[in-house]
């Protein structure tokens, strides 16, 4: 069932506001659902709306007004996150998604739409998230991946994965991908929010697309505009996708458990970093809306750094028969 069948009509608004007018994804704009859907059933649960052993997914929400989240409190509010951590276990990172998701609704209905007077969440604090370096192959690593994509759909496999790692892409920009988004030595990328942007191609990159285009135009398909297709000759899948990279890794010897295809991103990010590429410019080929969003990688590139120093053999050395008057 979509939001526009269960939600009620206070949030439905909020939904349809942030999915045709600010267009973002479906995939954003199905977390806000869901956190706040999540949300909503507890509080009819916690003010005795219905039995209290009723099961969480069994509840109603679609009567919820506008008296009922204005009646919000931020007690209630901090009562909600107790039992997000004690009874459903979530983490610090999906707690503060969770935050998120209410302090968007909240400021929609006092400041967008000024539906309500008091944001009940205004001061509400975010949980401590710890700060971690994200995943990635190294140079080598990278190539081993490469190397190990074999099969039926060797082509097509090997195409993806040396878009991932030389360019940077979303895994819905990945999929998303139609013929006519491809240019002589670029490709025309669909974002985050409906924003556009152009990626270059590098000759290893257009050798793979152009291997790949050979064996496409022999096959039928009902999907004329993608430019991957899956074994079902449709458009391939996230789900596909993350199967075939998963399974590749494995292949190449590598650790899957901690490698995604976003994680090729990272390492695309990280090795053009590396190698020379400043950071506002990498901020505009990964479609980064915030530079602080692009700061991490410069992160990366300081441990590996300071991990280099490290590894020399001169590290440990201790010099011996030193004069101390020297």
């Amino acid at each position: 069932m979509s939001y526009r069948d269960e939600a009620p009509q206070v949030l439905r608004e909020f939904l349809v506001y942030h999915d045709t007018i600010k267009g973002q994804s479906k995939k954003t704009v199905d977390s806000y659902f869901m956190d706040l859907r999540t949300f909503t059933r507890y509080l009819y649960i916690a003010r005795n709306l219905v039995p209290r052993d009723t099961p969480l997914e069994d509840v109603d929400i679609r009567n919820a007004d506008l008296d009922f989240y204005g009646k919000v409190t931020l007690a209630e509010v901090y009562d909600f996150l107790a039992y997000l951590s004690r009874d459903r276990e979530l983490n610090a990172a999906s707690r503060a998604r969770m935050i998120t998701s209410l302090k968007g609704f909240y400021r929609y209905l006092t400041v967008k739409t000024k539906q309500l007077t008091v944001d009940p969440v205004q001061d509400l604090d975010t949980p401590k998230l710890q700060k971690s370096l994200p995943h990635y192959l190294t140079l080598e690593e990278s190539q081993r991946l490469l190397n190990a994509v074999d099969g039926k759909n060797k082509e097509r496999d090997y195409c993806i994965l040396c878009l991932f790692l030389n360019c940077g892409l979303r895994i819905s920009e990945m999929v998303g991908l139609d013929l006519t988004d491809i240019r002589q030595d670029s490709l025309l990328i669909h974002g985050k929010g409906n924003k556009q942007r152009v990626v270059y191609l590098n000759d290893a990159c257009v050798e793979a697309l152009n291997a790949w285009l050979a064996v496409r135009k022999d096959i039928a398909t009902t999907d004329k505009k993608a430019v991957f297709l899956s074994s079902r000759r449709k458009r391939i899948s996230v789900d596909a996708v993350q199967v075939m990279v998963h399974k590749t890794l494995l292949r190449a010897g590598l650790d899957a458990s901690h490698i995604s295809p976003h994680k090729l991103r990272h390492t695309a990010a990280t090795l053009m970093l590396q190698n020379g590429v400043d950071v506002r410019t990498l901020q505009e080929l990964l479609g980064h809306e915030s530079l602080n969003t692009t700061q991490i990688y410069t992160h990366i590139a300081n441990a590996e750094l300071k991990k280099a120093a490290a590894a020399n053999p001169l590290a440990r050395f201790e010099p011996t028969n030193v004069d101390p008057e020297d």
